[in-house]
C-alpha cells in the first residue's frame, strides 16, 4: 500500500511539474517584456534631453572662449563682445535669494518637523508650501515687483533675488521637513534621556544627521533659481553694463542675469547675438548640471 501511495505522490508531482514551469516561464517572459519597455521608455525620454545637450554643444560650445566671460554684451551690429556682467549678476541674485530663503526655509521646517507638527499653524504653512510649489514663477516676479520695486522705485538685484527666494523657499521648506521627519527617532530620544533640551536636540542630533538631504534641497532650489526669466523681467530687468560702479556693487540698479540675456539674445536677428545666446545657455545647462551633481554628492544620508 506504501508503494501505491508512493506511486500515487509521485505520478501528481510529475503532473504537476509541466503547469509550475509554464507559470515560471509566463513570469519570465513578462519580466523580460516589461524590462524592455522600461529601458525603451528610459530612452525615449532621454532623447529630448541628448538632443538639447547637442545642440548646445555644437553651437554654444564653438561660441565659449575667455571673452565671452569678461567682456560686456554686444551692441546689434557689434562683434564679439560677452556675457561676463550677465554671469556676476546671476550669481549675486541667486546669492541674495539663497541668503533670504535658506534661513527662513530651515527655521520653517525645524517648526514644522519638531516643534509643532501637528499644529493648526503648521497644517496651514505646510499646505501654503506646497501651493507655493506649483506658482508660476511669472506670478512671483509680479508680487515681487509690486513688494520690492513699486516700494524702492527702481528695478534691482534685491528686487530679483527677493523674487528668486519665493520661488526657493517652498523648495527649502518641505524638503528640508522631510529631511527632519527621516531622523531616527531613537537618536533623538537618547538625547532626550541623557537630559537634553528641545534646543539642544534640534541643533545637536537632528539638523547634524538631517543635513545632508537639506543641502540636496537647498541645491535643488538654487539649480531652479539660476534658471528662471519671468521673475527678472519684472524686478532686475536687464543692463549692458557690470553691476559694479566705483568698486561697489551697485545692487540697487537694473542687472543683467543670463536667461534673460538668453532671451533678450535669442530673438535679435544678428549672428553674433544668437551665436552668445547659445553659449550661455549652455554655460547656464552646465551650472545646473554642477549643482545638481553636488547635491547628489553631499545628499547621502547619514544614517
Amino acid at each position: 500500500m506504501s508503494v501505491a501511495k508512493f506511486s500515487g505522490s509521485s505520478a501528481s508531482s510529475l503532473s504537476a511539474a509541466p503547469s509550475l514551469q509554464r507559470k515560471i516561464e509566463g513570469r519570465s517572459l513578462r519580466s523580460f517584456l516589461l524590462t524592455c519597455l522600461t529601458w525603451v521608455s528610459a530612452i525615449v525620454a532621454s532623447i529630448p534631453l541628448f538632443s538639447v545637450l547637442y545642440m548646445l554643444i555644437t553651437r554654444g560650445g564653438a561660441r565659449l572662449n575667455l571673452e565671452v566671460f569678461t567682456e560686456l554684451p554686444p551692441a546689434g551690429f557689434e562683434t564679439g563682445g560677452g556675457f561676463g556682467n550677465a554671469l556676476l549678476g546671476t550669481f549675486v541674485m541667486v546669492g541674495i535669494a539663497a541668503l533670504i530663503a535658506i534661513p527662513v526655509g530651515i527655521m520653517a521646517a525645524i517648526f514644522l518637523a519638531e516643534l509643532g507638527p501637528v499644529s493648526k499653524l503648521a497644517n496651514v504653512a505646510r499646505f501654503a508650501a506646497k501651493t507655493l510649489t506649483g506658482l508660476p514663477s511669472i506670478l512671483a516676479g509680479v508680487f515681487a515687483y509690486a513688494m520690492v520695486v513699486l516700494t524702492t522705485g527702481t528695478y534691482s538685484a534685491p528686487a530679483g533675488g527677493f523674487a528668486l527666494a519665493v520661488l526657493m523657499l517652498p523648495i527649502v521648506v518641505l524638503t528640508a521637513e522631510e529631511a527632519m521627519k527621516m531622523v531616527p527617532k531613537i537618536m533623538k530620544d537618547a538625547a532626550y534621556g541623557m537630559g537634553s533640551t528641545d534646543t539642544q536636540v534640534i541643533w545637536k542630533v537632528v539638523l547634524p544627521t538631517a543635513m545632508p538631504a537639506i543641502l540636496t534641497g537647498v541645491m535643488l532650489a538654487v539649480a531652479r533659481a539660476a534658471g528662471e526669466t519671468a521673475p527678472l523681467l519684472f524686478t532686475a530687468l536687464f543692463s549692458n553694463y557690470w553691476i559694479f560702479e566705483d568698486g561697489h556693487l551697485a545692487l540697487m540698479s537694473p542687472t543683467a542675469s543670463l536667461a534673460v540675456l538668453i532671451y533678450n539674445f535669442s530673438g535679435m536677428p544678428f549672428d553674433n547675438q544668437l551665436e552668445l545666446a547659445w553659449a550661455a545657455s549652455l554655460v547656464l545647462v552646465l551650472i545646473v548640471l554642477i549643482v545638481n551633481i553636488v547635491s547628489r554628492i553631499f545628499g547621502k544620508p547619514r544614517f
